[in-house]
Order: C-alpha cells, then sequence, then structure tokens
C-alpha cells in the first residue's frame, strides 16, 4: 500500500507531465531581434528570460544605482524600443517579440 508521501510524488510527476510544453515551458520561437540576444532556435519561454538576463548580467546592462533598470544596447533597443527598462517591464517587451 503506497503512502501518502509516495501518492503526492506520484501525483506531482504526472502533473509534471501534464505542464510540460504548456505556459512558460512551450517552445517559442523568438524574432530576429530577440534571436540576436537569446539565438534563433525555438526556446521554452523560461528560457529565454533566462538567456536574457544571462546577457544582461555578461554585458553589464544593469544601471549600477539601481538594479532593477536595465540599460539596452543596440540589441535590447530593438527588442524594447527604448534606452532602458525596468526588469518589471521586460517581460512585456519580450512577449512581443516571441511566437508559440
Amino acid at each position: 500500500m503506497a503512502t501518502a508521501k509516495q501518492e503526492a510524488g506520484a501525483k506531482k510527476a504526472a502533473t509534471k507531465q501534464t505542464n510540460s510544453g504548456t505556459g512558460i515551458h512551450a517552445p517559442v520561437q523568438p524574432s530576429p531581434e530577440l534571436g540576436a540576444v537569446v539565438g534563433n532556435d525555438r526556446l521554452p519561454r523560461s528560457e529565454v528570460i533566462s538567456k536574457v538576463w544571462a546577457y544582461i548580467k555578461s554585458n553589464d546592462l544593469q544601471n549600477p544605482e539601481n538594479k532593477r533598470e536595465i540599460l539596452a544596447d543596440e540589441n535590447l533597443k530593438k527588442v524594447f524600443g527604448k534606452d532602458k527598462v525596468t526588469m518589471f517591464e521586460m517581460n512585456k517587451y519580450i512577449s512581443a517579440h516571441v511566437k508559440a
């Protein structure tokens, strides 16, 4: 007889299988502008966001006086449409550059 802990684990695994490929895990196609930052392959949304953050950090694009603010370089200006955005606005602009 399965314990409550085993049943909960089985339920979690079944949910994980059901959710893979949907929502934030659904593969999306980056636009050419966003592709310059994250690559042109289809990626899950979560991976797109991770790659954008890696790009921001590796290019030192966070405002040193306000880490919530992203200072766009030429590649990110094409995605954001302006020189700087907050980390909270960033997802809105990225969403406009991905297709399911």
